[in-house]
C-alpha cells in the first residue's frame, strides 16, 4: 500500500506546536503572529516530511479559495504579460494563486469563463476586459463579488481601479508633436465603448484645444480592437480621405505598428513625412525602425496595485471605493520629427 500523505498534525508533533499554531505559521496570511522561530521550526518540518496542504480541506473550513480570476482580453497582446505578472506576484506573497483566462475580446467568452472561475469559487476577479456598459459588472455588483478593474474604468467609478492616466497621456503625445511644429495632427482612436480608448480620445480633444487648433473630423479614425490589423485600415482610410496631415497620434502601440505597415505601402516616410506617436511602451517596441515614439506607465506596478486592492476588498477593509491613476511619462524616439 501507498504510504498515507503527511497531515498537518505530523508536521505539529515534529515541530513540537499544537496543530493550530502549525497551521497558522504554514498560512502567509497568519504567518506573522507566530514567533519567528516558532515559524521557522513548522516550515523545516514540513519541508523535510514533504508535507502539501490540501487547498480544498482549507477551503472548507475558510470558506475561501485563495484563488483569484483574471480575465484578458488578449494575452498575445504585449501590454499584458507584464501587468500580469505583478498580479500573480503581489497575490502570491499573500497565498492566492491568480487563474488567467483570456477572453479574444469576445463578450460571450468572457461571460463562460468568469461563470466558470465563479463556479471553482473563486474569491475575487481583476477583470481587464469589461466594456462601459457592462452587463458582467452590473451583476458582479450586485453579488458583491470582490472585484477590480485593470487598465479600465467604471463609467460610474463605482469598482475600484488601476490605469494610467490616460488623458494626461495623449496630452503629452500632442503636446509633443505640437511642440515640434505640427498642426495637422490625425488621431486613431481605440474603440470607444472601454475606457481606455474613450479616454485617450478626449485628451487628444483637449490638448488640440489647448494649442488653439480645431479637431478635424477627416482625420479621426475609430478603431474596432487595438491590434495591428485595425491599425493598418485605419492608417489606410486616413491616408485614401485626401485630407494633409502631418503625425499620427495611435491609440496604442499595436495600432501605431499597423500604422507603420500602412505608411510602407504607400510611400510615406516615417518620420520625414509622417511622425507617428503612440500610448504604452510596450517590450520591444524601441526595435521598431524607426524606433517608436511613445507613452510609458508602469505596467508592472498597474498589477500589483490591482492585486493590493483587491487584496483589500477580500478582507472586507472599509473605506470608499479606490479609482488609482498612475502617472505617464512621453518617450521620445526617432518616429517623431518637425514637419517639413
Amino acid at each position: 500500500m501507498p504510504d498515507s500523505p503527511v497531515t498537518l498534525r505530523d508536521v505539529a508533533a515534529r515541530a513540537g506546536v499544537h496543530p493550530a499554531t502549525a497551521s497558522r505559521a504554514l498560512n502567509p496570511e497568519t504567518r506573522l503572529l507566530v514567533r519567528e522561530d516558532t515559524a521557522r521550526r513548522v516550515l523545516d518540518a514540513a519541508q523535510t516530511l514533504g508535507y502539501r496542504p490540501n487547498p480544498v480541506a482549507r477551503s472548507l473550513r475558510t470558506r475561501r479559495s485563495n484563488t483569484v480570476g483574471v480575465l484578458i482580453p488578449d494575452l498575445t497582446n504585449p501590454l499584458f504579460p507584464p501587468i500580469v505578472r505583478g498580479i500573480e506576484d503581489r497575490l502570491a506573497a499573500a497565498g492566492y494563486v491568480a487563474l488567467i483566462g483570456n477572453t479574444d475580446g469576445d463578450d460571450e467568452r468572457e461571460r463562460i469563463v468568469f461563470e466558470q472561475m465563479r463556479a471553482r469559487h473563486v474569491d475575487g476577479f481583476v477583470l481587464a476586459t469589461v466594456h462601459l456598459s457592462s452587463a458582467l459588472l452590473a451583476e458582479a455588483g450586485r453579488a458583491e463579488l470582490p472585484v477590480v478593474l485593470v487598465n479600465r474604468l467604471a463609467e460610474d467609478h463605482s469598482m475600484p481601479s488601476v490605469s494610467a492616466d490616460n488623458e494626461r497621456g495623449m496630452r503629452l503625445a500632442v503636446d509633443h508633436l505640437a511642440d515640434m511644429g505640427h498642426r495637422r495632427i490625425a488621431h486613431i482612436a481605440g474603440p470607444q465603448d472601454v475606457s481606455t480608448g474613450l479616454s485617450r480620445f478626449r485628451g487628444f480633444d483637449a490638448a488640440l484645444r489647448a494649442h488653439a487648433t480645431a479637431m478635424d473630423e477627416d482625420l479621426v479614425v475609430v478603431a474596432k480592437a487595438f491590434s495591428i490589423e485595425e491599425g493598418h485600415r485605419c492608417c489606410r482610410l486616413l491616408l485614401e480621405r485626401g485630407a494633409p496631415f502631418t503625425a499620427i497620434a495611435a491609440g496604442n502601440d499595436m495600432l501605431a505598428v499597423g500604422c507603420y505597415g500602412a505608411l510602407e505601402e504607400a510611400g510615406v516616410r516615417c518620420p520625414d513625412d509622417m511622425s507617428v506617436v503612440s500610448f504604452h511602451d510596450m517590450p520591444f517596441i524601441d526595435r521598431l525602425r524607426p524606433p517608436l515614439t511613445t507613452i510609458r506607465f508602469p505596467h508592472y506596478q498597474v498589477g500589483t496595485e490591482a492585486a493590493q486592492l483587491l487584496l483589500e476588498r477580500i478582507a472586507g477593509e472599509p473605506g470608499p471605493v479606490k479609482v488609482l491613476y498612475l502617472a505617464p511619462e512621453l518617450i521620445a524616439r526617432g518616429s517623431t520629427a518637425p514637419p517639413r
